[in-house]
């Protein structure tokens, strides 16, 4: 995020400066999606006409909106918002660039569209050649462009974009809006009022603290399967979801009144990306007569999805994400693009499920952390917008900041298709057309440079799953069976659980509700239709519902002890199922409509059956679950279920109607019929054509006006809430789910500057591969763990135990969830599994938190050791929080993943990377020793990816490299993290 003024961030002879001058006070009040520039003119440009004064951020948020409704509205003549349009109106309106700010016209004439920043008004050449993801990057810079927040030198390194981008320079970069859902965003707004009570503190006005770009979020996480198979499970679920997070939506509905520019969409509504993909995203922003490109950043890692949508998107953690809510551009390196070709046509019977678990692999691969990968080629014109989404969506999966599919005829049908106005898709295929950002397929294209390539046949592709722990470890629908054989014998790893080769064939025995049962390993106990992945597609869900209708057809059912689930992304789903007629056989095998939000991907799958339960435990059974999600790493889906396979809507179907995993689809039956035959997996596969043809009669525009016309209108258990209206929020020091956090405990306006790591114990000791499912995992609360201690010292009984995810809003938990997952593996143990480690100095064997403790009341530091790809998976912000309550001072790690080691930087924690083939096995450290860290102790002699000594009590000496990688991110170091430098900059206008 670059800096509050160039001379704060940028290194001078005399180092950064430690105040904030006049302009930069006023900057911080404007809005990051349309900042207003300096009003001086850059001296090489001509002095720069006037250009209009945009629209309030709070007015945008509504303009962009493409369908009535928003209770938001209600509040566009507040007094609140004169004040923000006033405060508008008197910021400075020049642009550097303002001589290129054009014209667009109507195709049919009359009024124009809007203006703006016309790149092709460049004349520059290099512009044909960029990818189309960095275009974007490139017009943002050009529309900011204030030589303060963002100068002519960034704009000429985009430009330059390559030759600059295999130096790994740093750019800003201005998102339209931010988007958050409720996990992450409960700890985002209890930042911002943690952040008022703060500024008030300091002697500031509270009610500067405010989103000054859209910001919306989706209330989607809280719900858990609790009641399946039952034609009330919507309401019985959501029922549940409300008595444990009466407080946390209390809190948000607050939030969603006391913060200008908020939207906050209710529970029962959908999963966040796929309300992004249908209603939120506007393609193309009209900001107060300004058009530009819309951009989101999101605190969840999926908010990749909207990439297929043309829409530049990616994950950020939820301190970056409100850093950027208030005002404050994105520091980025600008990133290489890999150009991803695509050929021929997916073979029928292939779905997107197959073909994005393909692209993962060959990314995974290829190697794309920190990179855009860009999709081209005449394939994509043979991709529906969904399935072009569900690729998009599975970025995280594969490495990638993002997977971006720039917009074309296809996309512009979408937009049709889910109820945009025919006047907002005009709009947006004239401006993308006129600035160089649209594909037409029918003509011949400019030839783009990619930093690397890579090509797949459509063709190619093969049904597939993948499993049992990673997503990117695929596995083809024909080798299932083998690889799973392979997986009972393997070693304990990814890919192994180590059954003897004399268990493998056991059987346990139990009564399911008084009916005999047995359950063997590799049979299924979970089958689930979720997450943002597949359930915006209408291909995977209604050959979904296709499978199940051939299948009831032919008299097969489900075992009555596989948990069956179906969690649609939004209400369009269950109106398209049901006027396809197709619901009905859904249900007849288990698949009831359970809620309308991310259920089973992120661990809300609800308990097992206890007979369930006890036979796997008791019998150390390898049971698995399958569902349609992107996330499988172990421990996620559920404690019980040790092997989890992704795989697409109507395989899920499939496997559950098996009730194994073990099984060979080509030869062997996946059931008995009515008639007493066997039944094949070919015998309930629809064709491409069958789908296409229920698509096409089932998915219709309207069913998307009507669901979205009403989503802002709540329920009943919603409208009901009764909360506070006061600017400061009424923290209740009593309650376990919203605690004010510590991180302005006795601040001051003066930074502490870098602290000294000296004689720091190892807390954890890891090896490859540690995720952020591993550091803050977000599913059920363990009753023997310290968070639960917590609770029921206050009172709280195990059934309203809650999750982890759900109580994000209280750090209590929090600190003392990090580390918390069943699966953790610490070297410590030695090959023991579970979230403790050893307090060093008494040999103890203690939970992670209570020798994190320990260590702190003691006055000692801590460090962590770990291998590849730390922090990889979702862009949690608390698995960077946790560990700085915990007292972790830094990270020794071979690579991080990108999100992960951003978040580290911004709450203060030293990432480092170990030398090129160097790990702590490699250098000997067994983690028993006490580690120094010599950085300067003055900012300024402190550089992005210097050289960096650290030391141990054994005598041992090696060198890492310092992952701040850039200049601001040394700054949020100095002052003790992102959230004081921004308290502390606000406080000073």
């Amino acid at each position: 995020m670059p800096p509050l003024t160039s001379a704060l961030l940028s290194r001078s002879t005399t180092g950064p400066s430690t105040r904030v001058s006049a302009a930069a006070a006023a900057a911080i009040s404007r809005p990051a999606a349309d900042a207003a520039p300096s009003s001086s003119p850059s001296p090489s440009r001509p002095t720069p006409r006037p250009r209009p004064s945009p629209a309030s951020p709070f007015a945008s948020g509504l303009s962009g909106r493409l369908f009535g409704g928003h209770r938001a509205a209600a509040r566009s003549a507040s007094s609140a918002t004169a004040v923000f349009e006033r405060r508008f109106a008197s910021a400075a309106t020049r642009n550097t660039y303002d001589e290129i700010l054009t014209g667009l016209g109507r195709p049919g004439g009359g009024e124009e569209f809007g203006k703006y920043y016309s790149l092709p008004a460049l004349s520059d050449p290099r512009i044909d050649r960029l990818p189309y993801s960095i275009r974007i990057l490139l017009e943002s810079a050009i529309r900011n462009c204030d030589d303060f927040q963002v100068t002519g030198k960034d704009v000429e390194k985009i430009l330059d974009w390559e030759n600059s981008a295999p130096k790994q320079v740093e750019i800003p970069f201005k998102p339209a809006r931010v988007l958050l859902q409720d996990f992450t965003g409960v700890p985002a707004v209890v930042d911002l009022a943690c952040m008022r009570d703060a500024v008030s503190k300091l002697g500031s006005d509270p009610n500067k603290i405010n989103p000054l770009v859209p910001v919306d979020l989706v209330i989607d996480h809280s719900v858990q399967v609790d009641v399946a198979r039952s034609q009330n499970a919507v309401q019985a679920n959501m029922e549940l979801e409300f008595h444990r997070n009466k407080e946390r939506f209390g809190f948000l509905k607050w939030g969603s009144s006391a913060f200008r520019n908020m939207l906050v969409v209710p529970p029962g509504s959908g999963i966040v990306h796929q309300v992004n993909l249908e209603y939120l995203a506007r393609v193309v922003f009209n900001n107060g007569g300004i058009l530009y490109p819309d951009s989101v950043v999101g605190t969840d890692s999926h908010t990749t999805m909207i990439d297929g949508l043309g829409v530049a998107g990616w994950g950020v953690g939820g301190i970056e994400a409100e850093a950027a809510m208030l005002g404050q551009p994105m520091s980025m390196v600008l990133p290489g693009v890999v150009g991803f070709k695509l050929s021929g046509k997916l073979r029928n019977g292939v779905t997107a499920t197959d073909l994005v678990l393909t692209v993962t692999q060959m990314l995974r691969k290829h190697g794309v952390v920190g990179k855009f990968v860009e999709f081209y080629g005449q394939g994509m014109s043979e991709l529906s917008l969904a399935d072009r989404a569900t690729i998009a969506n599975m970025s995280p999966e594969y490495g990638a900041t993002m997977g971006f599919f720039p917009v074309d005829a296809k996309t512009l049908d979408y937009l049709k298709l889910t109820g945009r106005s025919d006047d907002t898709v005009a709009m947006v295929e004239s401006y993308l057309r006129a600035n160089k950002m649209f594909v037409d397929h029918n003509q011949v294209e400019a030839e783009r440079v990619y930093s690397s390539y890579l090509e797949l046949n459509l063709e190619e592709v093969e049904p597939c799953l993948s499993g049992p722990k990673r997503p990117h470890d695929r596995v083809t629908l024909k080798n299932m069976k083998s690889d799973w054989l392979s997986c009972l014998d393997n070693d304990v790893g990814f890919k192994g659980f180590a059954v003897p080769k004399e268990s493998q064939g056991k059987v346990a025995e139990f009564s399911f509700h008084g009916t005999p049962a047995k359950i063997k390993h590799g049979d299924v106990v979970i089958a689930a239709i979720t997450s943002c992945t597949n359930t915006s597609n209408p291909n995977v869900m209604l050959g979904a519902a296709l499978v199940a209708k051939k299948a009831c057809e032919l008299g097969l059912e489900v075992k009555p002890w596989i948990k069956t689930s179906l969690a649609p992304g939004s209400g369009v789903v269950k109106k398209y199922l049901d006027k396809s007629g197709l619901q009905k056989y859904l249900d007849q095998l288990g698949f009831h409509i359970v809620g309308y939000g991310c259920t089973t991907c992120i661990g809300n799958s609800g308990e097992l059956d206890e007979s369930v339960s006890v036979a796997i435990s008791e019998n150390d059974i390898v049971a698995a679950a399958v569902l349609s999600g992107n996330r499988n790493f172990e421990g996620r889906v559920h404690p019980l279920t040790r092997a989890n396979y992704l795989a697409s809507p109507p395989l899920v179907v499939a496997y559950a109607l098996a009730g194994t995993v073990n099984i060979d689809f080509e030869k062997e039956p996946i059931g008995i019929s009515k008639d007493g035959k066997e039944v094949y997996f070919r015998d309930v596969w629809p064709s491409t054509e069958e789908i296409a043809e229920v698509v096409k009669t089932s998915v219709l525009p309207d069913m998307f006006k009507s669901t979205y016309e009403a989503i802002t209108k709540g329920n009943p258990m919603w409208n009901e809430l009764s909360v506070s209206t006061s600017t400061l929020y009424p923290w209740d020091p009593s309650s376990t789910y919203i605690h004010e956090p510590p991180y302005f405990k006795d601040m001051t306006m003066t930074p502490p500057g870098p602290r000294p790591v000296k004689d720091a114990y190892c807390l954890l000791n890891f090896g490859d591969s540690i995720t952020t499912d591993h550091i803050s995992p977000a599913g059920s609360i363990n009753p023997d763990s310290p968070a639960a201690k917590y609770l029921k010292e206050r009172g709280v009984e195990r059934k309203d135990f809650n999750s982890y995810g759900s109580r994000r809003g209280n750090d209590e938990i929090m600190a003392r969830g990090t580390f918390a997952n069943i699966r953790l593996v610490n070297k410590f143990l030695n090959g023991e599994v579970g979230p403790k480690t050893i307090h060093v100095p008494s040999g103890e064997k203690l939970a992670v938190f209570d020798a994190a403790m320990k260590y702190k009341n003691e006055g000692h530091d801590t460090i962590i050791l770990a291998g590849a790809e730390y922090g990889s998976g979702s862009s949690r912000d608390w698995a960077a929080k946790g560990p700085m309550l915990q007292g972790v001072k830094a990270v020794i790690a071979k690579s991080f993943e990108r999100i992960h080691r951003s978040n580290l930087a911004g709450m203060g924690i030293i990432p480092l990377c170990f030398k090129a083939g160097e790990d702590a096995d490699t250098l000997g450290l067994t983690g028993h020793e006490r580690y120094t860290i010599y950085l300067p102790t003055n900012v300024s002699d402190i550089k992005p990816g210097q050289d960096v000594t650290v030391t141990t009590d054994t005598g041992k000496s090696f060198t890492c490299t310092l992952r701040f990688d850039t200049e601001v991110e040394l700054a949020y170091y100095d002052h003790g993290g992102i959230l004081p430098y921004v308290t502390r900059k606000i406080a000073e206008q």
